[in-house]
Parts: C-alpha cells; sequence; structure tokens
C-alpha cells in the first residue's frame, strides 16, 4: 500500500471512493445527493495542493486508489492556523484491512511537519467503526451536535473528536 498527496490525474479514482464511501450512509453526503464532476473535482485538487496547511492524501494499492483523508486548515497567520479538520473515507472492498490507520499515520507526521496541534472531525454516533479507528488513533470525543443531521427520516447525533499533536 502507498500513502501519497493526490494529483490532478487522480481526480476520477479518488470520485470513484468518495461515491462509494457516501453509499455507506455515514457520510456528510448520502448516496447520490451531490454531483462530483471530474473538472471541478481537479480544480480542488489542485487549489489544495497549493494550501500548505491542507492535503488530499490518496491510499493506493496496486495502482487503484481504495481511500482518501481530506485535510483542511488555515495558512494564513491567525488564532486557528494551528488546526484543520478531516475527512476520511475507504471503499467498501478495502474496509477493515488497516487503510484508515495508514492514512492517519500519515497524517500525523504530515501535521506535525506543517507545525499543527489540534486535528478535528466528526463522526456520526452510529458508525461505530469510524469512532473505534479515531479512538484508536488518539481522537477523543469533546461533545455531540445533537440532531445535527436528518438521515432517512431521522435526527442523527455527531460526535465532536479532536486529537492534539
Amino acid at each position: 500500500m502507498l500513502i501519497r498527496e493526490a494529483i490532478r490525474e487522480d481526480a476520477e479514482q479518488v470520485i470513484a471512493v468518495i461515491k462509494n464511501a457516501e453509499e455507506s450512509n455515514f457520510m456528510l453526503f448520502g448516496p447520490g445527493e451531490r454531483k462530483l464532476e471530474t473538472e471541478q473535482f481537479t480544480k480542488f485538487i489542485e487549489n489544495i495542493q497549493n494550501d500548505s496547511h491542507s492535503a488530499l492524501f490518496i491510499a493506493e494499492i496496486e495502482k487503484r486508489v481504495v481511500g482518501y483523508l481530506i485535510v483542511q486548515g488555515n495558512n494564513m497567520p491567525s488564532r486557528v492556523s494551528h488546526r484543520a479538520y478531516i475527512v476520511v473515507g475507504i471503499h467498501s472492498d478495502f474496509r477493515g484491512q488497516k487503510i484508515g490507520t495508514a492514512l492517519f499515520n500519515h497524517l500525523a507526521d504530515w501535521a506535525k511537519k506543517k507545525g499543527m496541534h489540534r486535528l478535528e472531525l466528526t463522526v456520526m454516533e452510529n458508525n461505530t467503526a469510524g469512532i473505534t479507528l479515531y479512538k484508536k488513533m488518539g481522537f477523543e470525543i469533546e461533545g455531540t451536535k445533537r440532531h445535527s443531521l436528518y438521515v432517512d427520516g431521522e435526527y442523527m447525533d455527531e460526535y465532536y473528536m479532536s486529537k492534539l499533536l
């Protein structure tokens, strides 16, 4: 498995993994709720490459993208430039194979080199596999966003989680 920063040529494969991850119904967007276009996502990759406090890491097995981790920080000097928000997804065919662990380990090394102090994310309270991974990687639940999402006709709580480096 190779963990690396995405390049523009990865756009279509990353979109496919994002769509697959959204089918889990644990992501902010549900299956089919948004349309991801290759051209638009290629521009997103280019923009994130030009932001010193943000990155899109991919996990690749035999030249196939099987997971992604987006980290978005703030490179402008400010009171929040020490923190970054994370979104992660693993293709359903590759879950349980330590891909998330590899992505988070890569993220931690990158974030320390960038001088970041805090990593944060949100996760649906019923995403037990995600919560287990995040806790294993040193994240702690800080609080609950009550009825934060409306999923399949029900209000869903999300946990705020963070890790201090």
